[in-house]
């Protein structure tokens, strides 16, 4: 049973630039896909606003009976979400390593352009060594 179920990247403006699938028992199409990465978008947006908090960024973490939904915002306001088993450790790091990724592979690639959907191979080859090795160290424990 895999940790992470699936991987969503949007950008700045609310759109999806990736969406990968790790064998989740309800497969989304791509409709599903785009408007589940279009309603966090604006329940992000809308929770900084309504926070009691000073310095709100947002829903971080959201826990449900049978998911977690864990979100990374990068300063420039891409945003990096995973649905994942309930309680699954060390989310926070691992999208932070797919933020790396994505820095390393995308943002550099000088045939990408801003804020267009993720087509590069060495990132996909990356990300999913990535994401194999966090399933490796959770079986592990």
């Amino acid at each position: 049973m895999a940790a992470i179920y699936s991987l969503f990247i949007i950008n700045k403006s609310g759109g999806l630039i990736y969406y990968k699938d790790y064998g989740s028992a309800g497969r989304m199409d791509t409709n599903d896909s785009l408007r589940l990465a279009s309603l966090w978008h604006s329940m992000h947006a809308i929770s900084q606003q309504l926070s009691p908090t000073v310095g709100c960024t947002g829903i971080d973490l959201l826990r449900a009976d049978t998911f977690d939904l864990h979100c990374f915002q990068s300063l420039t306001g891409t945003k990096f979400f995973a649905i994942c088993e309930p309680g699954a450790p060390y989310m926070e790091l691992l999208l932070k390593g797919i933020y790396e990724l994505y820095t390393d592979y995308v943002l550099k690639n000088p045939f990408y352009e801003m804020e267009m959907p993720i087509r590069c191979e060495l990132f996909e080859l990356n990300l999913s060594q990535a994401v194999q090795k966090d399933r490796v160290a959770l079986l592990a424990r």
